[in-house]
């Protein structure tokens, strides 16, 4: 758009400090300004939606209503800066630092061990921080709410919990506060088991040492922009961007001139809309107009019918206005209020709720509107104004399929919205149902309405209206104006789920899919509300005392009317407090906070992203294919080259050295295997021009066939990336011929997105001479990434420098697939001179880079009618994708894993790994482990329900009991994992729980409660012994300090902090003199990935040979001087000429497997765990609540249980996440819909069991590691699959109560739709069924 004149100066405030920008461009961001312009990275970009929250700031603004200052969360990646006009914005850098004043919110998250990655932690502060900004002494209640918009996949949430309640003010904690007890503490009893020392803590922090809260010492409202806003501009302001004009006008009276000259310009206020619009589906609008600063658009007026709010009023402001409004009202008029206050509550995230506008949210007529629906049946009228006036329209059906006849004119806009009071004998209903509880859209939604004739049961007025099932929000007429006049009972409730049936239809290849679930919920929703009005009635007519009958309400249907609660986590951590004589600067075994936990919390720890923009630096963008199986006839990219800022694509030609392997290309050639591969790559000068060129890159593609996507078709056309790997003992054969009984059963199990919360990322420096490269990136595996650099530029190793500081998340995700992005940007740097950034969307990460193998298994068990188990047979299936990757290693450890805690003699184990036309899956977090063994798992739950015993009863039958051999003959001692099982029954009191949840089940119908218990055998390290190897190198400089460096990679595990423990045991000086910079490949060579659990126990074996060496050169030194100190021990050994520097290595621990013997010891040693943990599922909608999780975990001598506790909590969730809500769906072409935060759920902090308890096992040992401690940074994750598992018990107490059969097949995750279609009932019955073979789906299944 040509820009007539300039630009109008825009001025806001970050941090105190006053910013005029001059040029403002309406397409730059505020995340953009506050990390490229103003350098404060801080803030982070991990998702680009408003989704994860890690873009989280403050913005303050003088309300146009109220006259007072506002302080809101908001998600930086949304907010165009031109909106900020007069604002004063607040980022983690301005709240504290670690140079100059801590803030509590900051020193509490890091001291409560609440930041491991530390990516998200920023955002997570800033949530706290302004919740504390408006509430210095919030309820737990709001604590919940403040950080229900904020995504964390390290820590599980439940330490950023613990923090944020230190600030609240009445903590429903212990009910014996106050005492000096707590419940939780173990009673005399329980001390026997500890072998009668009370040597067992609970505190991982110290709540006496943190700085109080002083309101008094925030930064001030500018008050240049209180003076601002009491005078305010009331000229238009207008800013020219490159593309894009944006207006601001100060009057309505030019809003409404503007409007009328820019009849399709869209109003802007939260951009939370029309910002993922721009952005993702390529919507684009010349011209924006911003009514911000219009008064009216934001006044609020109750009338004696009803409330009218202005349409400029944020949805946070929408809820408070009506939370006032109910609480004024006498319930009979707030009907529709509190239904709207029920899903305001659920809608987005707080950081979203603060931005969205009520008329951006109506006006958007979003199909999966919440407020919508309700809206609609609550008779709400739209109030418009224009040039030529004002008028009234309805907000209906019409209006919401977007009918020109019942739409606003294009010169009008929406001023305000007006709801009217509910009546006597008038009830108005809400239900929604989403993948998750909190942040989630819903896959369904409804409102409805009866007005019943007075002192009756008659219907005289109803309206229904659904969101979810169609391209609009749906109102059901028909059905409604058939059922006037008919009596509230159990006839009409038949005819009224039949008519919605059929006038909300969905065809079977409805966007979004699930669609049976949709129908199901269709009338699920509705009987809910047949039960809510009768329980209603019951009430009125107790009160009129009237003679009317009603149909009774059995009690055992009365919980179908509850929702399930948001509650605040409570629970405990226990772990084996240090010897009494160890010397109290030892930090070996004690809770020590992250190295660096505060530089985390105040935005200061460096990520790659964070780094400065180097001289002449450009930036890169991928290009990858949009089909799954083609040839590349030609690729044009003419018309890149020649937009303004494009430097150069990068294509396979230019590639010096070697271009991946033969079947596993870094850029294309001539073919693709899947959506998703790397074609080639744009290099231009910014982000934004990058991107913008890769648009307009053309590519030619001839379809090939056959085209695989799931593991069936695999299968069929034999497609298979490498052997199959087996594993038998005994004879299997004769076993099941000698066997009571006989079970067959399939699982599948679908993958899982690593959902890191730093994308990958990678800045490549080119040196001047020699060829030399320095790579900054992401990676769990510099070595790897320095050696692909190397073979793909053809250059020597020794010139090519990796350097990682810290990783974002990592999870198996960042082992193998920097790789392919450090060479790819590699060849950029050489061919261009420059120096290459390249930062991966969060969509584009998730598209290109693979996940967790989905896994289809088979298995066949014989066993006795007493549930011991004598034969099973196992073949599992894995989605490798379109290359080999770590699939062969994956395939290997499940089979080797897929035993777990059982003793079976007579077992086959088979595994193969399927070839498709999907992205390469990878390493993850457990390795096939958290698949493989649901299997197994699900095969005992079989076995349990065809005896007609309990399924922890079937586990103990079967598991090892004394020392043993595994299938691979590896010998062990179960000892430990008997008493983690022994110990888990008792801490969660299982044996009483379970009887409570019989009694529970047997008094509710339409809720149910299952409870489980897990056990786990997990083998940790790689099986081979070369990949153990570790080195160190430590520095003592003359002044005493000391430098660490090792080769393992700080992904929030917390292996730097432990690495520095053990320095300081081994040298007996404290952690304060020493430093770890960074690993880099230059310091120590040849290292291996930080993966495998391992990391900690092999780089701290080469830790401590190192500081071994060394305190041995000084010994001379020591002896000489017993008394002096070690800055005196240090001077004398330079003196005397003594090095000060040693490397420390370590040889590894013996592993290797022979696998055409089938024997070998492939693994160290084991970490076991058991879990058990307790749900509730509404049978009507398929949610479930997490009532209780507990798990005890050998740790042996825990290096540092804050951070053990830690990893096991994180793996749980995400775990937990695995097996219940993260659903990855893709189109029949192989395109993957589950792109980001919005489609893709990871736990949030709603997700985290009400009751959540970890323990360390006490007094146990292994000799093997150091300090006799154990790796435990994977094996949490699969004891997840307890809540899976108390999920299936519920589900199959609700199919044994009505008569269905009780096999079912296992499928992971266990969604709302997979639990809801499971507990079948009369609603699931009357849906409509389409066959399969007259529609393409929306999307398949690929497991």
């Amino acid at each position: 758009m040509p820009c007539p004149s300039r630009s109008d100066e825009l001025v806001f405030f970050v941090n105190g400090r006053k910013v005029i920008e001059r040029n403002a461009d309406p397409e730059v961001t505020l995340l953009t300004y506050l990390r490229k312009n103003l350098r404060l990275t801080g803030t982070k970009y991990a998702c680009g939606r408003g989704g994860c929250g890690a873009c989280t700031v403050m913005v303050s603004k003088r309300d146009l209503a109220s006259e007072k200052i506002r302080h809101f969360s908001v998600t930086a990646c949304l907010v165009p800066i031109c909106s900020l006009y007069g604002a004063a914005v607040t980022t983690v850098e301005g709240v504290g630092s670690i140079k100059t004043r801590l803030h509590p919110v900051q020193e509490r998250i890091a001291k409560s061990h609440g930041t491991q990655c530390g990516f998200c932690t920023p955002g997570m502060v800033m949530s706290m921080y302004t919740l504390l900004r408006n509430h210095p002494q919030p309820s737990e209640e709001q604590l919940m709410a403040a950080l229900g918009g904020n995504l964390c996949r390290c820590t599980g949430y439940r330490p950023v919990l613990a923090s944020g309640k230190t600030f609240c003010l009445e903590s429903n904690g212990c009910p014996q506060n106050g005492t000096g007890k707590c419940c939780l503490d173990p009673g005399e009893d329980d001390l026997s088991s500890l072998g009668g020392k009370s040597d067992i803590c609970t505190e991982l922090f110290a709540k006496e040492e943190f700085q109080p809260l002083d309101p008094t010492q925030e930064l001030i409202f500018p008050p240049e922009l209180l003076r601002m806003t009491e005078n305010p501009e009331k000229r238009t302001l207008t800013f020219h961007g490159e593309r894009i004009t944006w207006i601001s006008p100060g009057t309505l009276q030019e809003l409404l001139e503007l409007k009328v000259k820019h009849p399709g310009a869209p109003l802007v206020l939260g951009n939370t809309s029309l910002g993922p619009a721009m952005k993702s589906q390529g919507h684009f609008h010349p011209v924006l107009l911003s009514p911000a600063r219009i008064s009216e658009l934001s006044v609020v007026s109750k009338t004696s019918d009803g409330l009218t709010i202005g349409a400029g009023c944020s949805l946070a402001q929408v809820e408070d206005i009506l939370a006032e409004r109910v609480s004024e009202l006498p319930e009979e008029k707030s009907q529709t209020f509190r239904a709207l206050l029920k899903h305001l509550k659920s809608l987005a995230g707080q950081q979203i709720r603060n931005l969205a506008s009520l008329g951006g949210h109506i006006i958007s007529r979003h199909c999966y509107s919440d407020l919508n629906p309700i809206l609609a049946v609550g008779n709400a009228t739209l109030n418009l104004i224009s040039e030529e006036g004002t008028r009234q329209i309805p907000l209906s059906e019409h209006f919401l399929a977007g009918l020109a006849s019942a739409d606003l004119k294009p010169e009008e806009i929406l001023e305000s919205v007006s709801i009217p009071h509910s009546r006597k004998w008038e009830f108005v209903s809400a239900f929604r149902q989403a993948q998750c509880q909190q942040n989630a859209l819903a896959d369904v939604n409804a409102a409805m309405r009866v007005l019943l004739k007075e002192g009756s049961d008659t219907i005289e007025d109803l309206s229904i209206a659904y969101g979810g099932v169609g391209a609009a929000t749906i109102s059901a007429q028909k059905s409604c104006q058939q059922l006037l006049g008919r009596r509230w009972d159990e006839l009409m409730l038949d005819e009224a789920c039949r008519l919605l049936l059929d006038e909300v239809s969905l065809p079977g290849w409805a966007p979004g899919g699930k669609v049976e679930f949709k129908r199901t919920l269709v009338v699920s929703f509705f009987f809910k509300f047949y039960l809510e009005v009768l329980q209603e009635l019951k009430k009125l007519v107790k009160l009129s005392s009237g003679s009317c009958h009603y149909p009774e309400i059995s009690d055992r249907f009365l919980s179908a009317l509850e929702d399930f609660p948001v509650t605040v986590p409570q629970g405990v951590q226990t772990y084996q407090s240090v010897d009494s004589h160890q010397p109290l600067q030892d930090p070996v075994g004690r809770p020590i906070m992250h190295l660096s936990g505060l530089k985390h919390a105040t935005g200061e720890a460096i990520f790659c992203d964070d780094i400065p923009m180097v001289d002449k630096e450009l930036f890169m963008a991928l290009v990858t294919s949009t089909r799954a199986h083609a040839k590349i006839i030609s690729v044009d990219f003419s018309e890149a080259l020649e937009l303004p800022g494009v430097v150069d694509v990068i294509t396979a030609e230019d590639i010096p050295g070697t271009n991946g392997a033969e079947d596993d290309k870094l850029l294309a050639v001539d073919k693709v295997l899947c959506v998703g591969q790397i074609i080639c790559a744009v290099v231009a000068g910014s982000d934004v021009q990058a991107k913008r060129a890769i648009e307009k890159i053309k590519i030619t593609y001839q379809d090939q066939e056959p085209v695989i996507f799931t593991i069936q078709d695999a299968i069929k056309h034999n497609s298979f990336l490498c052997p199959e790997k087996k594993l038998e003992q005994g004879n299997i054969e004769e076993a099941f011929e000698k066997v009571d009984q006989i079970v067959e059963g399939e699982v599948h199990v679908g993958g899982q997105e690593h959902f890191y919360m730093e994308t990958q990322r990678v800045l490549v420096i080119p040196k001047t001479e020699d060829k030399e490269l320095d790579i900054y990136v992401s990676t769990q595996d510099p070595a790897h990434v320095q050696k692909t650099v190397s073979s793909t530029l053809n250059i020597p190793i020794n010139r090519i420098t990796c350097h990682v500081k810290r990783v974002g998340g990592g999870f198996g995700g960042k082992v193998g697939r920097p790789a392919v992005f450090g060479a790819i940007a590699a060849v950029g740097a050489i061919k261009t001179g420059h120096p290459i950034r390249l930062v991966l969307d969060r969509e584009d990460d998730m598209l290109i880079t693979g996940g967790r193998h989905p896994l289809f298994g088979k298995y066949k068990v014989g066993f006795m009618n007493n549930g011991r188990i004598k034969a099973l047979d196992i073949e599992c299936f894995i989605n490798g994708g379109c290359t080999l990757d770590h699939s062969e290693q994956v395939t290997e450890f499940l089979i080797l894993k897929l035993e777990n805690a059982y003793k079976i003699r007579n077992l086959r184990l088979r595994g193969r790994a399927c070839l498709t036309n999907l992205p390469s899956n990878t390493a993850f977090r457990g390795f096939g482990f958290p698949q493989g063994t649901l299997v197994t798992e699900s095969c005992i739950t079989a076995v349990a329900a065809k005896c007609g015993l309990l399924p922890e009863k079937v586990r103990e039958k079967n598991m090892y009991r004394t020392v043993d051999k595994t299938i691979y003959k590896q010998a062990f001692s179960p000892e430990t994992l008997i008493r983690c099982w022994n110990e888990c029954l008792g801490k969660s009191s299982f044996h009483s729980r379970r009887m409570q949840v019989a009694e529970f089940n047997k008094k509710n119908y339409w809720k149910k409660r299952g409870i489980s218990m897990i056990p786990m055998k997990f083998s940790v390290g790689f099986a081979a012994t070369s990949y153990h190897q570790a080195a160190a190198l430590v520095h003592i400089y003359t002044d005493g300090s000391v430098l660490v460096t090792h080769g393992g990679n700080e992904l929030g595990q917390g292996i730097h902090t432990k690495m520095l423990q053990v320095a300081s045991r081994e040298l007996k000086i404290p952690m304060s003199y020493m430093h770890i910079c960074e690993t880099s490949t230059a310091t120590v060579p040849n290292t291996i990935a930080t993966a495998a659990s391992v990391g900690s126990d092999v780089n701290g074996r080469a830790v401590q040979n190192a500081c071994q060496i060394l305190l041995k050169r000084l010994e001379p030194i020591i002896k000489k001087n017993p008394e002096g100190t070690w800055e005196d021990w240090i001077e004398a050994a330079f003196e005397q000429r003594i090095s000060l520097s040693a490397t420390g290595y370590f040889r590894g621990y013996k592993a290797f497997m022979d696998w055409e013997k089938g024997e070998g010891d492939p693994f160290p040693y084991y970490v076991y765990g058991a879990a058990c943990s307790e749900v509730e599922i509404d049978c009507l909608t398929g949610a479930h609540k997490k009532v209780r999780t507990d798990i005890v975990m050998d740790a042996c001598c825990s290096l540092n249980p804050a951070i053990d506790i830690g990893q096991i909590e994180g793996a749980f969730i995400q775990g937990m996440g695995l097996y219940t809500t993260e659903e990855l769906k893709y189109s029949p072409e192989g395109v993957l819909y589950s792109r980001g935060p919005d489609e893709y759920k990871i736990p949030t902090i709603t997700d985290v069991p009400e009751e959540f308890n970890v323990s360390l096992l006490p007094s146990s040992q292994t000799p093997l590691s150091i300090y006799s401690s154990k790796g435990l940074g994977e094996s949490g994750m699969f004891l997840g699959s307890s809540v899976f598992f108390a999920i299936t018990d519920a589900v199959a107490a609700a199919r044994r109560e009505r008569d269905i059969a009780e096999d079912f097949t296992v499928k992971s995750p266990a969604t709302p739709e997979w639990v809801r279609m499971a507990c079948a009932d009369r609603f699931t019955e009357m849906i409509p069924r389409d066959d399969p073979k007259t529609f393409t789906p929306w999307s398949i299944p690929i497991a």
